[in-house]
């Protein structure tokens, strides 16, 4: 099986600080994830300064009357911050991914050779961005956020329009609220949007907890996208729905297990427990003491283990028999 593609989501949990964006990029490397990302957005480009914060937003960073804009402003990461977390990304040895959220850092991205481009939730919406993502020929990840499967299936189009191979799109089934309520993630319709179009699916997770984004693996996801911080009671819009990096790393170990656990799907006896089947299994033994000449009846044989002998699948096969020597109580036949 192919290894899921683990993204742990940085986002904004930065706070602005590049040491702390330091801290999270080490963090994400200790749990062995393959991507740590970050958000690369101007703010004027993205919000206009009448924008309100959503309510998470507002109830995370406990301010209400801050304007979206004035938010965003603080968690900005300049094109030197940038260039200095890639470095370090590489000293750390995982590799750095961002989304960008606006045309100007599409480009910039991609000027820094950035792998692959992630169409957040927000812009699925977005024709021109969609455009500027597929024309790039890169492999794109597509959050659904907040869509239904029409639109699910514009923003699919509008990508393979622009010149990116159905091959190198993957389409992560979300739910846009933080953190997204367990009756609310609806985590079936994943499998839906594999069957609707062919695409490689994934999952990208606000719940709380770790148990959602293993049971995706179990189901298919061949991407898992998780935000995380170094510390949910930060001030900060993403702090409160992320993993810490103890959970980073409980959910890395749990994928991993489910990977070995699926297994290759063919319905035979595994290595580790063929010794058991002779101590497991049973077999016909003389149920009393038989003499040779007598015939095998329901009266004198059984079934007990160990199963080293005539399998009682051969039951009808056996009755009416004749012994061919003498047996003792609990012989095998």
């Amino acid at each position: 099986m192919k290894k899921t593609l683990i993204i742990a989501e940085a986002g904004v949990n930065h706070n602005g600080d590049i040491n702390l964006a330091k801290k999270l990029i080490a963090a994400a490397a200790d749990a062995n994830v393959d991507y740590v990302k970050f958000q690369t957005f101007n703010s004027k480009k993205l919000v206009s300064k009448n924008a309100e914060k959503a309510s998470y937003q507002k109830k995370n960073t406990g301010n209400s009357s801050e304007s979206q804009l004035a938010m965003l402003q603080r968690l900005e990461l300049s094109r030197e911050m940038h260039l200095e977390l890639i470095k370090y990304s590489n000293l750390k040895g995982i590799k750095f991914l961002s989304t960008g959220f606006d045309l100007e850092s599409i480009d910039f991205l991609n000027e820094l050779n950035i792998a692959l481009f992630k169409v957040p939730s927000g812009e699925i919406t977005n024709l021109p961005y969609l455009r500027k993502i597929g024309s790039l020929g890169k492999p794109v990840i597509i959050s659904t956020g907040m869509a239904n499967l029409k639109e699910v299936e514009e923003a699919i189009l509008a990508i393979l329009g622009a010149g990116t191979s159905k091959s190198d799109i993957t389409v992560l089934h979300c739910n846009t609220e933080y953190p997204t309520p367990m009756e609310d993630v609806n985590l079936k319709a994943m499998s839906t949007i594999e069957e609707a179009f062919d695409v490689s699916i994934g999952y990208s997770d606000h719940t709380l907890g770790i148990e959602i984004p293993v049971a995706a693996v179990a189901l298919g996801a061949k991407v898992i996208e998780k935000h995380f911080t170094l510390d949910k009671t930060l001030e900060g819009p993403d702090h409160k729905a992320s993993l810490d990096p103890k959970e980073l790393k409980a959910m890395v170990k749990a994928i991993r297990n489910i990977e070995k656990a699926l297994g290759h799907g063919r319905k035979e006896p595994s290595d580790s427990e063929k010794k058991n089947k002779p101590i497991a299994r049973k077999s016909i033994i003389a149920k009393t003491s038989i003499k040779k000449g007598d015939v095998f009846s329901n009266k004198n044989i059984t079934v007990k283990r160990p199963g080293i002998g005539i399998s009682p699948m051969l039951w009808d096969t056996i009755l009416g028999k004749v012994a061919t020597k003498d047996y003792e109580e609990d012989d095998l036949i």
